[in-house]
């Protein structure tokens, strides 16, 4: 009785760690983001009194009134949105097809190919070289530039095909002796089994592309209308950042009775979390096929 006591104090004290380690977890990476959310939905000039941590103390849709109305929000905006759905799209449906046929053990150079996939992990041609190419194919100042380079990724391929691998030999052997294709096999039985980890990668494929602004500095800057919203923001926070004398015009505008007006600080807010929303609403309808589809793709027993 007393070994039964002993135990259950220690599942207590255990459990109410775990608990309280996890609330914690949850706070702080919490606060970040619903700082900048208070800061981004606060009157500028109050804002830049201090004081602002969970909640707008002086709530205004200024802020968002001023970003959202210059077309170039816009125009980013849908960039970002038809490279995020294409780039994902394919890249997933690309990587699942070289992935299903480097894991078969039928395939003669499917080591050959599985080494030099590998190699482009851990060799990289440089920033120059790179350019080069890319300028050399006709990317440059061009949509497909988001999207064709990184049609295949190696990391990508590795965790498809282990998933793949794992998977038993009978499905497709039985399919075969039906009379199905490779093909027909890739498209109505590798992928529908397939689905937690093609939900995975494409979580990572669709947040990297989000979140990727480099590129479009790199190839595309000097078309505005291929600019992303990543890059915009790039640019806002800079400019925010070089703002000289911008927060006293602010005060003293507020000192003058004009009260709408923004500052270095408000627009950072405001463009990170209209940069960050889309992304966030996405996540949860591929959650529940994330640690699933992670795991089962990096482990073969």
């Amino acid at each position: 009785m007393n070994r039964f006591r002993d135990k259950r104090w220690e599942d207590i004290f255990l459990d109410t760690f775990i608990y309280l380690s996890l609330i914690f977890l949850i706070i702080v990476t919490l606060y970040p983001f619903l700082n900048t959310l208070a800061v981004s939905f606060n009157d500028a000039v109050d804002s830049s009194r201090g004081g602002i941590h969970l909640w707008p103390r002086k709530f205004t849709l200024y802020n968002y009134e001023t970003l959202l109305t210059r077309t170039q929000i816009y125009r980013a905006s849908m960039v970002s949105v038809a490279r995020t759905v294409l780039s994902t799209a394919l890249c997933t449906f690309s990587t699942a097809m070289v992935a299903y046929t480097i894991s078969r053990r039928e395939f003669v150079l499917r080591r050959i190919i599985s080494f030099i996939y590998v190699l482009t992990m851990y060799i990289d041609g440089g920033l120059v070289p790179t350019y080069f190419l890319i300028r050399a194919l006709g990317l440059t100042n061009n949509f497909w530039v988001y999207v064709l380079p990184g049609l295949v990724s190696a990391f990508n391929l590795i965790v498809i095909r282990t998933y793949i691998s794992g998977l038993p030999d009978s499905f497709i052997e039985s399919a075969r002796i039906d009379g199905a294709g490779e093909f027909t096999i890739f498209l109505r039985i590798i992928l529908p089994l397939c689905k937690p980890v093609l939900a995975t990668i494409a979580l990572f494929v669709a947040v990297d592309n989000w979140n990727a602004w480099f590129d479009t500095f790199l190839y595309n800057s000097a078309n505005p209308a291929l600019s992303t919203l990543q890059y915009e923001l790039m640019k806002v926070l800079q400019s925010a950042n070089t703002m000289s004398g911008s927060l006293l015009q602010a005060l003293s505008r507020a000192a003058a009775g004009t009260s709408n007006t923004v500052t270095p600080r408000a627009i950072r807010a405001t463009m990170t979390v209209i940069v960050s929303v889309p992304i966030i609403i996405v996540y949860p309808f591929l959650q529940k096929y994330f640690v699933h589809g992670l795991t089962l793709g990096g482990i073969k027993e």
